[in-house]
């Protein structure tokens, strides 16, 4: 073999980043090391592995990013060894790249990082937030070893934990005339402006909703940030849905927020890690889960409020 794990993390850092001048950052070397460790794996290969753009960074060749996916899978292989020995003496140690959610990373994430890394110090967690598409690409090219994510959009692929079920709720305003009430139909809002949040997936599951009520949604604002999902229905600008509930109830902007559950039967979206079938799972990667375990079910969600466990039939 004549190249290097550590060339190796240098590509992955390139390839990642796409930029010789973030991957030095990130790894902490000179940029000649890393463009130097580039080259003599394209000589070593003879495969060209990035196109290089000027003053515009680089990206992948087709070559590239088979390479990136066996390079990491390479590293998690080495990884492994520690695994065994660690194992042996009874401990669990090395790093992890947790992908997340952004809808409640905020929320689930802070306890779930500060538990595992007072039970496990000899752990390095590292955490990805993106969409529910994003984790699935970030599994699928090994950037991310597990996702705390919806199941609705985990594919054949992948293992898929059961962690909780969360219903979905109507979001309002605290001073709308509905907000006292203890339950809504969809169709009582079918000519209240809607605010959809917009991310891949998430937006086809709220959508399909208004569609299985029979109604078109009224939709006034598209956005990909939760928060401000939370402060423009806080101003009263219009009504919205989510999963997952703050103990916080009021919105950034300082608006008081009212969750109203959705009636009909609707079934919960189910919470838990999923995984990349084809990779082995990691002694650290188990041990997490065993936490996650512990901490996020039904009647106990980190950073949210207590869900009802009696719900209405529709």
């Amino acid at each position: 073999m004549r190249f290097t794990l550590r060339q190796l993390t240098y590509f992955i850092a390139a390839a990642e980043t796409g930029s010789v001048t973030r991957a030095a950052e990130q790894v902490n070397i000179s940029q000649p090391s890393i463009s130097a460790a580039i080259l003599h794996l394209e000589v070593e290969f003879g495969a060209q592995l990035f196109v290089r753009h000027h003053a515009q960074g680089l990206s992948l060749t087709p070559a590239g990013q088979r390479l990136l996916v066996a390079a990491k899978e390479a590293l998690r292989t080495t990884q492994g060894l520690y695994d065994v020995v660690n194992s042996a003496m009874g401990v669990v140690a090395g790093p992890i790249n947790l992908g997340s959610f952004r809808t409640f990373t905020p929320l689930i994430v802070p306890e779930l990082w500060k538990s595992f890394v007072a039970r496990y110090p000899d752990v390095q967690l590292h955490v990805t937030e993106g969409s529910e598409a994003e984790l699935l690409e970030g599994l699928r090219n090994a950037r991310i070893d597990v996702a705390l994510t919806y199941e609705l959009s985990v594919t054949a692929d992948m293992d898929f934990v059961p962690l909780a079920e969360l219903p979905t709720y109507v979001l309002l305003s605290a001073d709308h005339p509905l907000a006292a009430r203890p339950r809504l139909k969809l169709t009582e809002l079918e000519q209240e402006p809607f605010i959809l949040l917009d991310l891949p997936l998430t937006r086809q599951y709220f959508l399909s909703l208004f569609e299985r009520a029979g109604i078109a949604p009224r939709v006034v604002a598209e956005t990909s940030l939760p928060a401000a999902i939370r402060s423009y229905v806080g101003a009263g600008i219009g009504f919205s849905m989510m999963t997952v509930r703050p103990r916080n109830m009021s919105a950034e902007n300082g608006y008081p927020l009212a969750y109203v559950e959705l009636e009909d039967d609707y079934p919960p979206m189910k919470l838990g890690l999923a995984s990349l079938k084809e990779l082995k799972r990691s002694r650290v990667a188990e041990a997490l889960e065993g936490l996650c375990r512990e901490l996020i079910s039904e009647g106990s969600l980190p950073g949210m409020a207590s869900i009802p466990q009696t719900r209405s039939a529709g």
